[in-house]
């Protein structure tokens, strides 16, 4: 692990903090999104509880997907690598 410095523990304390929002909104949206035709079209049965399975896994899914992206990416830009198109490395 090694010692970071408190610049370092604040920007990954900022990163889990950015990846857990946006990952909470795609959540939200994927979920109304799934599940807005059980609402639009009153559904109501095995058709609606089916919705709502699959709106909720996809919700899941894509809480998930986000947390991990996010924070595989800045694990990345955090190994000396430039972190992004433009940027260069400081030469060693």
């Amino acid at each position: 692990m090694g010692n970071r410095t408190q610049a370092q523990r604040d920007a990954i304390t900022v990163e889990i903090g950015y990846a857990l929002v946006t990952a909470a909104f795609l959540a939200a949206a994927l979920f109304c999104l799934v599940a807005a035709p059980v609402l639009v079209f009153d559904l109501s049965g095995p058709a609606a509880r089916a919705l709502l399975i699959a709106a909720a896994t996809a919700a899941c899914l894509g809480f998930t997907t986000r947390v991990v992206r996010v924070l595989w990416r800045f694990g990345a830009n955090t190994t000396g690598r430039p972190s992004g198109p433009g940027r260069t490395s400081p030469d060693a």
